[in-house]
């Protein structure tokens, strides 16, 4: 299933989004916290997907409990560290608002608004970010209609509490193994994470998270440069 839809008009500027992609070791092969979009949806309707979603304001005003951890691949989220912040506040968030699980500890959000935030608060939780690593990004083609600059982050099932329950967005919300995960409908860029999540568990990471792109409208994977 691939992402690129024919678009007449002039190129629209990619959106911030950001997911989280929750992978359970506990078996003899990694299990995908994943769902299917609604056919309704307007941009990739009917694919699987991992939980996420759009940058919202009110993400730059969360405050987690615990903080990101301080490695090199935070250097190529191709954001500054305040948008990279928000970005993997908002992948939890979106991870709670669409299948119930929270990555969080004991701690005071700060003051942000929204509804979901709101939960956090009422709650007495934050995001726990030192669970998080950032693994790959990737930006949708100029020829798409509806374009994101979507950046993946990975967190470990063992560090998750919550009831898995859907909110609408997404049905099938299930964990699946990696080797079934790759057989469903899923779009392009869902693959190639994926892939990386794959080729890790067979020993083989990347040293620094990569970028998938569109060069020519042609799909390619670029490998940041050390240092």
């Amino acid at each position: 299933m691939n992402l690129a839809k024919p678009n007449t008009g002039k190129a629209v500027k990619p959106r911030d989004a950001a997911s989280l992609v929750l992978v359970d070791e506990t078996g003899p092969e990694p299990r995908i916290l994943m769902g299917k979009r609604h056919a309704k949806m307007s941009f990739i309707p009917d694919a699987f997907v991992f939980p996420g979603g759009k940058l919202d304001p009110h993400d730059h005003e969360a405050l987690p409990a615990t903080a990101l951890p301080g490695d090199q691949s935070l250097g190529h989220t191709g954001a500054s560290k305040t948008k990279t912040l928000a970005l993997a506040m908002a992948a939890v968030r979106e991870t709670f608002e669409e299948t119930g699980m929270l990555l969080a500890d004991k701690g005071d959000i700060g003051p942000a608004t929204g509804e979901t935030w709101g939960q956090f608060r009422d709650m007495g939780l934050a995001p726990a970010l030192h669970h998080v690593s950032f693994m790959a990004r990737a930006i949708t083609p100029t020829v798409s209609p509806i374009r994101f600059h979507a950046r993946f982050f990975r967190a470990d099932a063992s560090a998750l509490t919550g009831t898995l329950k859907g909110s609408g967005e997404l049905d099938e919300i299930d964990w699946y193994p990696l080797s079934e995960a790759l057989k469903l409908p899923i779009i392009d860029v869902t693959e190639f994470v994926l892939t990386e999540l794959k080729n890790s568990a067979e020993g083989n990471p990347r040293a620094l998270p990569p970028l998938y792109c569109y060069l020519n409208e042609k799909p390619r994977v670029l490998e940041p440069k050390a240092g």
